[in-house]
C-alpha cells in the first residue's frame, strides 16, 4: 500500500472494494459479493457501509487488505502492512494475514522492517541489507536454536547499576554481550561458562537472576552478524 493514505475519503468501503474487483475484471454481482465477504472476513462487515474517511487507520489498512483480495488473486504483495497500527491492530493484522494464506491458499509476499513480524507469519524469506543479500531461505532453517544465553536481571542495588556491572565484568571476561534494558544476550563461550561467569558477575555486582535459558537465534541477529 502507499506510504500515505490515498484512499477516496467520500466512498464507502464495500463501494471502494467493489469498484477495484470489477476493474480487476470480474463482473459487477460477482464483485459486489466478494467485496461485502471479504469486508466481513476482515472484520468490517459492521462497518462497510462507512466512508472510508471517517475509518481509523487500523480499519483503513483493512479495507486495503479486503480489496487485495477480493478478486481471488494467487500472489499479493504487502508493503509495511502493520505501518500506524497500534499494538493490538499490529497483532491481528498479522493474524489476517496468515488466515489468508493458510486459509485461502495466497501467497504472501511481505515487506517488512519489523523482523519480529517476518518471524511470526513467514515460512521463506529474502533478508536484504542496503542492497545486498544477507540470507534467503526457509525461516526455520535460518532462526531458532542458538548459541549462547539469555540473562534477565532483577536490579536491586541502584537504578541501572548493577545491570551495568555485570554488562562490564562479562565484557570484560571476553563474553560477546548485546544488551536491552535489564536482558543481556550473551555469546562467546560454552553453555556451561557462560552460566558460571554470569553467576559471578550477577553475586559481585548485587544483582539477582530473573531468568537464564539457552539463548533462541533471531532474525536480528542474523542482520547484526552479515553487519561485522
Amino acid at each position: 500500500a502507499p506510504e500515505r493514505n490515498v484512499l477516496p475519503d467520500e466512498m464507502r468501503a464495500v463501494d471502494f472494494v467493489r469498484h477495484l474487483a470489477e476493474v480487476q475484471g470480474l463482473p459487477r454481482g460477482e464483485a459486489r459479493n466478494r467485496a461485502s465477504d471479504t469486508l466481513w472476513l476482515v472484520g468490517l462487515g459492521e462497518e462497510r457501509l462507512r466512508t472510508l474517511g471517517t475509518m481509523s487507520t487500523g480499519q483503513r489498512q483493512r479495507v486495503k487488505l479486503a480489496q487485495a483480495i477480493a478478486s481471488d488473486p494467487k500472489l499479493v504483495l504487502l508493503d509495511e502492512p502493520t505501518d500506524g497500527l497500534d499494538p493490538v491492530q499490529r497483532s491481528e493484522m498479522l493474524t489476517l494475514i496468515g488466515q489468508i494464506s493458510r486459509d485461502f491458499s495466497i501467497n504472501v509476499v511481505l515487506s517488512s522492517h519489523q523482523l519480529e513480524e517476518v518471524e511470526r507469519v513467514c515460512d521463506n524469506i529474502v533478508a536484504l541489507d542496503a542492497g545486498r543479500l544477507v540470507a534467503c531461505g526457509p525461516i526455520s532453517d535460518l532462526i531458532g536454536a542458538g548459541d549462547g544465553i539469555t540473562l534477565e536481571l532483577v536490579d536491586v542495588a541502584e537504578p541501572a547499576g548493577s545491570v551495568d556491572a555485570v554488562e562490564a565484568a562479562l565484557q570484560a571476561g571476553g563474553i560477546d554481550v548485546r544488551r536491552h534494558e535489564a536482558t543481556l544476550a550473551l555469546r562467546g563461550a560454552a553453555f556451561e561458562e557462560l552460566c558460571d561467569r554470569s553467576r559471578d558477575a550477577v553475586a559481585a555486582a548485587g544483582a539477582r537472576i530473573r531468568r537464564l535459558e539457552t539463548r533462541r537465534r533471531t532474525l536480528e541477529d542474523l542482520f547484526e552478524d552479515a553487519a561485522r
